[in-house]
């Protein structure tokens, strides 16, 4: 088929490279360069990259809004586009230009965890699976019939990174069987059990110690490694990027042993940590250069 994808970061490269081994994609939208680093030097995103290296056809308008841009993306006469947390708002004239519409690739099984951080809020909020869906698109947020869908267990170590990662193969392997089946009947999405994951923002990233241990490492795991929950350290500000529930019990924020930390209810120990402007390390090797107090903030 005549593929357009739609995709920007490193989630959206694998289902990029399993449309292109099989469909021919006429053109691939991701977001602008944007200054990165510390020379603010424009950079291409992970998209873009796997475009280029494919000799596929790359555009990154600021916006679909425009006609012009809509009649260009009409222009290319596609059967179907397959959008991955590409970062535009898509407008009706782009919904309907292709034979087929749009379908999304989401990272939750909808309709719990519509929106923006499905992974990071299902890590939180301590639910035992998560997965893909791939939607036949619509105006609302996420709210289109699903065509096919697959399920994966959210395990006592995973992390945000850990099932990124696992989610984005799964969302190859399953929207290429799609474009191979299409076309599909679609599910319409249950009225119940609809949960919004919204943008994580940084005042939930502190690390407040008066809280269960439960909620305390769903939180260090669910933002790790982005944005990261951190906590100061003799007045360091520490990012917090594994752990696990520990037995003991103390004071809120009381050091037990180790990275062992007493919590409201609880204790969790931290297994990797990085301290401002280093490199991730293990907790044995933070430990070495850098002493905790009796009780962190």
């Amino acid at each position: 088929m005549r593929v357009i994808f739609m995709g920007t970061p490193d989630f959206s490269v694998p289902p990029l490279r399993a449309i292109a081994s099989a469909h021919e994609v006429v053109a691939v939208y991701t977001q602008p360069p944007r200054g990165a680093g510390r020379g603010q030097k424009p950079r291409i995103t992970a998209v873009h990259e796997v475009a280029k290296e494919l000799g596929l056809e790359v555009r990154h308008p600021v916006s679909l809004r425009d006609p012009q841009e809509q009649s260009a993306f009409a222009a290319l006469q596609a059967d179907i586009a397959v959008v991955v947390a590409y970062g535009l708002i898509l407008p009706p004239a782009v919904l309907e230009a292709p034979r087929l519409g749009c379908l999304n690739i989401h990272a939750s099984i909808l309709p719990r965890w519509r929106g923006a951080a499905p992974i990071h809020r299902a890590i939180m909020a301590g639910d035992a699976e998560t997965g893909i869906a791939i939607m036949q698109m619509e105006a609302g947020l996420d709210t289109g019939p699903v065509l096919a869908e697959a399920h994966t267990p959210i395990g006592p170590d995973d992390t945000t990174a850990d099932l990124h990662d696992r989610l984005s193969g799964m969302g190859a392997d399953l929207v290429a069987d799609v474009l191979h089946r299409l076309p599909l009947p679609a599910r319409p999405q249950a009225a119940e059990g609809v949960s919004y994951a919204s943008k994580i923002d940084k005042s939930e990233t502190r690390i407040d110690w008066t809280e269960s241990a439960v909620v305390i490492d769903r939180k260090i795991r669910g933002l790790s490694p982005f944005p990261g929950a951190w906590c100061e350290v003799s007045g360091e500000r520490v990012k917090l990027l594994r752990s696990r529930l520990a037995e003991g019990s103390g004071r809120p924020g009381e050091v037990l042993d180790g990275f062992r930390i007493a919590c409201g209810e609880g204790a969790v120990e931290i297994l990797e940590a990085q301290r401002a402007g280093k490199r991730p390390m293990l907790a044995a090797e933070i430990l070495r250069g850098m002493e905790l107090p009796p009780k962190l903030d």
